[in-house]
């Protein structure tokens, strides 16, 4: 059985600007890490190959210089890494972006069947975190978000059995293999690459697929497959905050002052 696991090479949003012109991030000098979620995907996904003996792949899309990132993975001891990488696939929204993702599973499972597939619960870049249900869904296999601790895991029957980080409580749920997990921060700690293995990832293979591999339709993945356009980008700005009121005392004058203040701004209607 395999494991799969998806990452994404991104900016390192400490550092992002954006440019006041244009409106669009200013990229230039900027550095790429590996999306920070994804590191606990990767995780997961080796912990449970040193427990059951998978095989982990480390599929990633993006362009030519994201091989850096799938040199990480390899260090980190992953069986095969692969690139999705070409120009059809530039400029892909989460919609465009599973499509692609999703046909390369499936190419992958033709010689190897995958029982899990991991991805980080969103990206540092987009925060949509649609990619991965968008995956479980072309694929037609159970979806598991947000998973902050893999309690059980029985290859031969194929089942497992998950905790799910909720708002406030806790959810668990068992479901059958295959499977695609989104995982959170608290699920572990990822390991760090050690110089042997650094060593060798710089001798192995990174394979790169591009869309004569896949053959998909160029009408549903890229720029051409995808329906969301971004029309603006900006910075969050909020307003200095502003204490009203006695809420300890008089907490009715208080929400009355409240409601005044929203009225007046034209914020709230009764």
């Amino acid at each position: 059985m395999q494991i799969v696991a998806c990452i994404k090479q991104v900016p390192d949003t400490t550092q992002v600007q954006i440019d006041p012109v244009t409106n669009t991030l200013v990229r230039e000098g900027i550095p790429f890490i590996v999306n920070p979620y994804d590191t606990h995907a990767l995780e997961e996904s080796l912990r449970l190959r040193d427990k059951f003996g998978f095989n982990v792949t480390a599929i990633s899309m993006g362009p030519p210089n994201a091989e850096a990132t799938l040199r990480k993975a390899l260090a980190l001891g992953v069986d095969r890494a692969v690139l999705l990488t070409d120009r059809v696939f530039g400029g892909a929204d989460t919609l465009a972006t599973s499509n692609v993702l999703t046909e390369a599973i499936r190419k992958l499972g033709e010689t190897d069947e995958v029982g899990i597939i991991f991805c980080g619960k969103q990206t540092i870049d987009g925060d949509t975190a649609q990619v991965g249900p968008g995956i479980a869904t072309r694929l037609g296999c159970t979806q598991l978000t947000l998973v902050d601790k893999i309690l059980e895991l029985d290859p031969i029957k194929k089942r497992i059995k998950v905790s799910r980080k909720l708002e406030g409580r806790h959810e668990i749920v068992e479901a059958p293999l295959p499977v695609m997990i989104t995982v959170v921060r608290e699920l572990n700690r990822p390991r760090y690459p050690t110089v042997p293995g650094r060593l060798e990832s710089m001798e192995r293979e990174v394979e790169f697929w591009n869309n004569q591999t896949l053959k998909l339709d160029e009408q549903s993945i890229g720029l051409k497959g995808s329906p969301t356009w971004v029309s603006k980008i900006f910075s969050p700005q909020r307003d200095k905050g502003e204490m009203i009121g006695d809420g300890v005392h008089d907490p009715v004058g208080t929400a009355n002052l409240l409601i005044d203040k929203l009225l007046s701004k034209d914020l709230l209607s009764i």
